[in-house]
């Protein structure tokens, strides 16, 4: 990650934009505002992809779910999306169209900004040197290098959070892990009791990991869930 990371926050209300602007530049990230995803288009055309995109849901023309859609697509850009509307169906599906968290409207922007920092901490790149690799069933996972790859060798897409999720069942095998464990370890404190970004995201990695219809995670009524396949280290 760059010194300063570049952030695009695309938002229709310009005062929102200078707030945001003005507040991320103070906690030393660099930052680009759009109004929108023509605006944001024409800057990744010509500038290339930024380190994080903060998405507004409610925008003029393409919403953000589209735009959402669009760059998980084509991208792995971190993205983490506003909306103004407290109905958890916004929330889940924001999630389900690949961002990797959320903030509701009216926000405090320290939040914001512990969000965006836990988003670089998750994508942070490690050296190549003594990475540990593991097998979980037709899948090999690479734990510090943050990939997933088939038996037939070939990456399979996973966003930063849902990446997170499946490091908390590979290296604890075999055990039951309840939604607030995984709420603390991969959303920390900020995340409330009724928050589903869990379900929706164990959801999302069920269907990306197909084991020939088999879940690869299964849910333990009243108490979490599980990893069923088998999980070693490669030599």
């Amino acid at each position: 990650m760059k010194d300063r990371p570049h952030i695009v926050v695309v938002e229709d209300d310009p005062e929102i934009r200078s707030l945001l602007e003005g507040y991320l530049a103070r906690e030393g990230f660099r930052v680009t505002e759009v109004d929108g995803g023509a605006a944001l288009d024409r800057f990744v055309s010509y500038y290339g992809e930024p380190d994080l995109i903060i998405l507004d849901l409610m925008l003029p023309g393409e919403d953000g779910l589209s735009i959402c859609r669009r760059l998980r697509a084509a991208s792995r850009i971190p993205v983490i999306m506003l909306t103004a509307r407290g109905e958890d169906v916004d929330k889940i599906v924001g999630l389900e169209m690949g961002a990797d968290d959320y903030v509701p409207k009216p926000f405090n922007p320290r939040e914001l900004v512990a969000r965006i920092r836990a988003v670089f901490r998750r994508i942070e790149p490690v050296p190549e040197l003594g990475r540990k690799q593991l097998s979980m069933g037709p899948f090999l996972v690479d734990v510090e290098g943050r990939t997933v790859v088939d038996k037939d060798g070939m990456e399979i897409e996973l966003t930063g959070a849902e990446f997170d999720l499946l490091a908390c069942f590979v290296t604890r095998p075999k055990r039951v892990l309840s939604r607030d464990q995984l709420m603390d370890w991969t959303r920390g404190r900020q995340a409330d009791a009724l928050d589903r970004t869990i379900d929706v995201q164990i959801s999302r990695l069920r269907k990306k990991l197909d084991c020939g219809g088999e879940p690869v995670i299964k849910t333990i009524r009243n108490a979490g869930y599980i990893l069923v396949l088998p999980v070693c280290e490669t030599t």
